[in-house]
């Protein structure tokens, strides 16, 4: 009781002290201190001290007037939570030098005077906000600002804000590439500039008529709202054939923004417009609200971020699902195909792991280690990749981006949940045989190469290497789940890689490129150049995601000795294959528990593998493709009873009632992804 006294002592104080007599000064002190001291009070304190002293109020009111008489808001209308920028970096660097080191601005604006009196812009919006709406409306009253909307200097500033934005999206819409985005719209009117046609009508309007003010009857707001609408169909068109062209970040942002603009001039309109007396004080008070709301997002990063990479996320997830159904198994036939064919994997990562000891003997530095480590593995993945064989963990990534778009695309009922569950079980035990595929054939090949190298050349390579080899696959003494969860990361950067540069090769036309290339069409022919074009659209992502999750695996370890970091990476894979090396450098002379912990440590790893991998991309892939999170919940509970009653099918490819509807759910993303070419 005595704060709350005091705080209201100090609130009529400052009120008294300033606006007992009619204040002609241009200061915002005495606003700032006002701000501070209305914190602290309830706001109905403050409304009954300026009913009871309309004297007071009057004056305080006349204050308000004066300090923002004459001062633009253009800017915070035309420019704050708008991307200034056509490309993320350049936007990102001036936000956080923004963020740093605020920008000068021009003082006599109502820009610099909201920065100037609140250091705390969400925390004087959300103060406003949570206000009752008639105490709000009543503050407007006695303060004799309830008609601001209706003053002739605000519907000047409102008007110029429209044509600003309109001027600015004319630039930004009729850009080449822009336009490219969307060539439905080529043999119809551009929207943009029709718009641009009636603002400057409704400009005529009100200096013909200074009264003049827009109603939700008149005809010339009618056809704004049609258009502004058109535009926005023009934008989200774009967007989706993003996915047919491709899309590159500068255009990305060049839509963000016009679409930001768009949004402000549905704002400035609804302000603009009112039938009846009592929406002139609730326009007014939008006008204001919405201010504080701009200035207050002015520089958020987190928002830069969602929105800028939400369609790239989208088209990377896109790309890596038509992949993804490749690694569901459907029935008997494709389970064994899968285990033959991660069988292959596992013989050249058990010919890998073998190479990787041996240049581990070769004398250089860490960073020549780091080539050679890479190069090894960077080579066998691709090798893998091109022979049509399969690396287990590089599944994950793909298939959740597959397992998002069913979620996106289907209806969420309790048939499609029960059906996605049974889809579950079905990439469950793809990914459980391809685990054993590889693992089978990386453990004895392994150890076949390193007994026939000891055979011939009399010299056991692994002996030196046997006790670090089985201490990395001990969860205790060693970090063999970290590394293993950083394998994961790398899986799951492996899969961005991939679904930007098939994107990026869309965007770009390198398969066309290729095809009509003047040089290869003269010297090898059309049908050689058709050949590589085919070539390059099926295989290039691939092999560049292979290629760079080969030197992500291989620089780790000796980057962090470098560093003097404990860094490397686990693979299930390559963990059954040094395993082999291990035993038969310690001349399988090791101890029940250690070679227990070491085989146990194996599947682990690749737990964490794919834990990491695939949780990392279900998130990427529900974000890109605003799946509802809160079913999730719902999904889950799902699977884990379909679980608990199907076990075996989470294993071994049993016959189910539910495989045509699971697998017509894979079948649509596909059917839709051809449709969207």
């Amino acid at each position: 009781m005595i704060f709350r006294f005091r705080s209201n002592d100090r609130f009529s104080t400052i009120l008294t002290k300033y606006f007992s007599f009619r204040n002609e000064t241009q200061s915002l002190e005495p606003l700032t201190q006002m701000l501070h001291a209305a914190r602290e009070v309830s706001f109905g304190e403050i409304i009954g001290f300026l009913r009871d002293n309309p004297e007071i109020a009057e004056n305080f009111g006349y204050y308000i007037r004066n300090i923002f008489h004459g001062k633009p808001f253009n800017l915070s209308l035309t420019e704050a939570n708008i991307l200034s920028e056509n490309a993320f970096y350049p936007e990102l660097k001036k936000r956080l030098l923004d963020k740093i080191l605020p920008s000068v601005e021009n003082e006599d604006t109502v820009w610099f005077m909201v920065d100037t009196i609140s250091v705390r812009p969400k925390a004087d919006l959300a103060f406003f906000k949570n206000l009752n709406e008639e105490e709000l409306s009543e503050l407007f009253r006695l303060l004799q600002i309830d008609d601001l909307i209706l003053k002739p200097a605000v519907k000047r500033e409102l008007l110029f804000s429209l044509n600003i934005l309109a001027w600015r999206m004319i630039g930004t819409a009729l850009d080449v590439q822009v336009v490219n985005m969307a060539p439905e719209y080529r043999n119809f009117d551009n929207p943009f500039l029709a718009l641009q046609n009636e603002i400057d009508l409704l400009n005529a309007n009100y200096k013909n008529d200074p009264d003049f003010h827009l109603t939700s009857k008149d005809v010339n707001y009618k056809q704004i709202r049609v258009l502004v609408k058109q535009c926005l169909d023009f934008v989200a068109l774009a967007f989706k054939n993003s996915s047919k062209y491709g899309i590159s970040g500068k255009i990305n942002q060049s839509l963000l923004k016009v679409r930001q603009q768009l949004e402000r001039m549905k704002d400035i309109l609804s302000i603009m417009v009112f039938d009846r007396e009592e929406e002139v004080i609730q326009n007014s008070k939008k006008l204001v609200l919405n201010i504080l709301e701009y200035k207050s997002h002015k520089n958020n990063l987190r928002e830069l971020f969602y929105d800028s990479t939400t369609l790239k996320s989208h088209l990377i997830t896109n790309h890596t699902a038509e992949t993804g159904t490749h690694y569901i198994t459907s029935n008997r036939r494709d389970y064994m195909k899968m285990f033959l064919r991660a069988s292959g994997g596992g013989v050249i990562v058990g010919a890998l792991c073998v190479l990787k000891l041996l240049y581990s003997y070769i004398p250089g530095s860490d960073f020549s280690h780091a080539f050679l480590y890479s190069f090894n593995y960077a080579m066998g993945f691709i090798m893998i990749y091109l022979m049509n064989y399969t690396l287990a963990t590089k599944q994950p990534a793909m298939t959740a981006a597959t397992m998002a778009k069913v979620l996106s695309e289907g209806q969420n009922t309790q048939k499609n949940y029960i059906d996605f569950a049974h889809l579950v079980s079905r990439l469950f035990r793809t990914q459980f045989i391809a685990f054993m595929g590889n693992v089978l054939l990386a453990f004895p090949i392994a150890m076949a190469i390193i007994y026939g190298i000891d055979v011939m050349f009399k010299q056991n390579f692994a002996i030196e290497k046997s006790a670090t080899l089985l201490r990395d696959l001990d969860p205790v003494k060693s970090k063999a789940i970290l590394h293993a969860s950083i394998a994961g990361f790398f899986l799951f950067i492996s899969g961005i890689i991939s679904g930007n540069v098939g994107n990026s090769s869309v965007f770009f036309r390198i398969p066309k490129r290729i095809e009509k290339n003047p040089f290869l069409n003269y010297f090898l022919g059309k049908n050689v150049a058709k050949r590589i074009s085919d070539y390059y659209a099926k295989n290039w992502a691939g092999i560049i995601s292979n290629f760079w999750f080969g030197i992500f695996l291989g620089a780790t370890g000796p980057i962090g000795l470098f560093f003097g970091l404990d860094l490397d990476i686990r693979h299930i894979t390559f963990a059954s294959g040094n395993f082999a090396l291990g035993l038969y450098g310690a001349d399988f002379s090791v101890s029940a528990a250690t070679f227990w912990t070491a085989f146990f440590t194996v599947f682990l790893i690749g737990f964490f593998n794919f834990a990491v991998s695939f949780g990392l991309s279900m998130i990427l892939a529900f974000r890109s493709r605003k799946v509802n999170f809160g079913e999730l919940k719902k999904i889950y509970n799902e699977i884990f009873r379909y679980f608990m009653k199907n076990p075996l099918r989470f294993f071994l490819p049993i016959r189910s009632r539910l495989d045509t509807s699971a697998q017509e759910m894979v079948d649509n993303t596909v059917i839709t992804k051809r449709e969207d070419r």
